[in-house]
């Protein structure tokens, strides 16, 4: 049988069936340590502490490597746990390569380790092909780490050309791919060495887990070292929240894809609205990204985008303050339409004061796009 599609492989969690009681919905497993018999032997050799071994876990990492057509997955108690455990891999006096307008709290956070450790870290606009294939081939890292689509800019990274260039320099590729999801990108097949997601986001798409997952692309003594690490600090997540990550992932595909729907009909509302000063999403023809994201996104553009209003700060947490579908709430990838003012977040980050950040949920796009069209005054 040839592979199964992402559907598939999502609505039945990886075929995975309860050998116990044949239960098509995986179990849930709490125990944090599991007996041996008189002779001492693991009743099931599978399983013998949960900070090593977790049934739930087991599954959803199965899920992510089919999805990413990887080679294993480890879930983490957060995408932040995750990054955390690839930067540690990073011997003192080593050396880094990242994406410039990420995530505030992953920018942050590396800097911060970097320092501690005299890691040296370049930050670059790794959308500008050129300019990074320039530096990896002027200098040596260990890691570069790209976010495509970024949050909250929306610029697009050239996967594959983020490979040559980390070849150049020596260095592992690892993609965020958060804002894209498995069910659009598939960062492996473009030569990223590691995939990250912050699964808190659209992998679960509740809103009700936090989590983290890498995905490699092969099982190799680098790959062992984190899990080992992983396992032996206790960056583990519990069963309970891997069950919902499961269950969560089952609708990936038709949730990514209502989302992306809504979001390119958003999109093409807000492009010529008198009220907006310039709209980030990459599914517009105009935007800088678009083509590069054409061939290395496929089934849609996701479902972040970012909107500066015609004003200041002041007008646009007006406009977030009118609104009555959006919740005015941080994080993304949701069930839930969210609008966030960054600005209030990250006031020193280069952040426009007028940007707000829609992370597109399930509703029916023409709700929202009243919605936004009665906050932004039409």
């Amino acid at each position: 049988m040839s592979k199964p599609n992402p559907a598939t492989i999502a609505a039945q969690a990886a075929h995975s069936i309860d050998a116990a009681t044949g239960g098509v919905v995986p179990p849930i497993q709490p125990s944090t340590t599991f007996a041996r018999d008189r002779d001492y032997d693991l009743l099931n050799r599978e399983y013998s502490y949960a900070r090593y071994h977790n049934g739930a876990a087991r599954i959803a990492e199965t899920v992510l490597t089919q999805l990413e057509a990887g080679a294993d997955a480890a879930l983490f108690p957060s995408g932040m746990a995750a990054i955390a455990a690839l930067f540690r891999t990073i011997p003192y006096g080593g050396s880094a390569i990242i994406q410039q307008g990420i995530y505030h709290g992953t920018s942050t956070w590396i800097r911060n380790y970097c320092q501690r450790q005299s890691i040296t870290l370049h930050e670059i606009d790794t959308s500008d092909t050129d300019a990074l294939r320039r530096l990896c081939g002027a200098t040596s890292a260990d890691i570069l780490f790209v976010e495509t689509p970024s949050n909250p800019w929306l610029k697009i990274t050239d996967i594959a050309a983020a490979k040559t260039a980390a070849t150049d320099a020596g260095a592992l590729l690892v993609v965020d791919s958060t804002a894209a999801t498995p069910i659009l990108s598939q960062p492996i097949s473009l030569g990223a060495d590691v995939v990250m997601h912050s699964s808190t986001k659209a992998i679960n798409g509740h809103s009700d887990v936090l989590s983290g997952a890498l995905i490699t692309a092969e099982n190799s003594a680098f790959w062992q070292g984190i899990k080992t690490e992983r396992d032996n600090a206790g960056t583990v997540i519990g069963p309970f929240e891997a069950w919902l990550l499961v269950r969560g992932m089952r609708t990936l595909p038709l949730r990514v894809h209502a989302m992306c729907s809504n979001a390119m009909k958003i999109a093409a509302f807000l492009a010529d609205h008198p009220a907006v000063e310039k709209l980030r999403y990459p599914g517009l023809a105009d935007f800088d990204g678009h083509a590069t994201a054409t061939r290395q996104m496929t089934g849609g553009f996701g479902y972040l985008m970012s909107v500066q209003v015609r004003g200041d700060a002041a007008t646009a947490l007006g406009v977030a303050g009118k609104l009555n579908l959006f919740h005015r709430a941080t994080s993304l990838g949701g069930v839930e339409s969210l609008v966030e003012h960054r600005h209030t977040i990250e006031p020193d980050s280069g952040i426009p004061p007028n940007l707000l950040r829609l992370s597109i949920g399930i509703e029916h796009a023409d709700d929202l796009i009243q919605d936004l069209g009665q906050a932004l005054g039409q």
